[in-house]
């Protein structure tokens, strides 16, 4: 599966807000530290277009497709940065390659992923979130993290296999 995105314009790019990886209407707009760049904007722009959570390689693929002059690790740092800075999810392909997609307004969400395919839900975590600020409280920890990380087989694929004509994963291949 291919991303393909064009923005001619890449360096009047968005903000984070503009991009939707920001949300609200905080004083901090952008984080502290942040310098707008072409490149960064145009990161931002195809992260918001895609229909998916994305790798980092897919990502890459996509921009330089679409004209855009950029550096693996470019792609790499700018998302280290947006999930350091809680603007993205992040959850793990089957084979362990990270994946991302901008984080709703409504903040921090858990999915539930296809491993054969790559699709992803949203999935109701209400009851981990108590989990973690519980165990959180009882131990004394404050500034607790969690991942949970939540994958099965899409009806799409189920129905495939039964019908005798199962995928077969490649690890080579970057699911979005």
């Amino acid at each position: 599966m291919e991303i393909m995105f064009n923005y001619p314009d890449a360096t009047a790019g968005p903000t984070l807000r503009e991009a939707g990886i920001v949300h609200g209407s905080s004083a901090g707009e952008q984080r502290p530290g942040w310098r707008s760049t072409r490149q960064r904007n145009a990161i931002l722009r195809v992260l918001r277009d895609s229909p998916d959570f994305v790798s980092a390689r897919a990502l890459h693929e996509a921009l330089t497709a679409g004209g855009t002059a950029i550096g693996l690790t470019t792609v790499y740092r700018t998302l280290a940065a947006l999930e350091r800075d809680g603007h993205v999810d992040v959850v793990r392909d089957r084979t362990g390659e990270r994946l991302y997609r901008p984080r709703p307004a409504e903040g921090h969400r858990h999915y539930l992923v296809c491993r054969r395919c790559g699709l992803s839900r949203a999935v109701e975590s209400e009851d981990v979130e108590r989990w973690a600020d519980a165990v959180a409280a009882d131990t004394g920890f404050a500034d607790v993290e969690h991942t949970v990380e939540l994958t099965g087989v899409c009806a799409h694929c189920q129905q495939k296999s039964t019908i005798g004509n199962d995928f077969h994963i490649d690890p080579s291949h970057t699911w979005f």
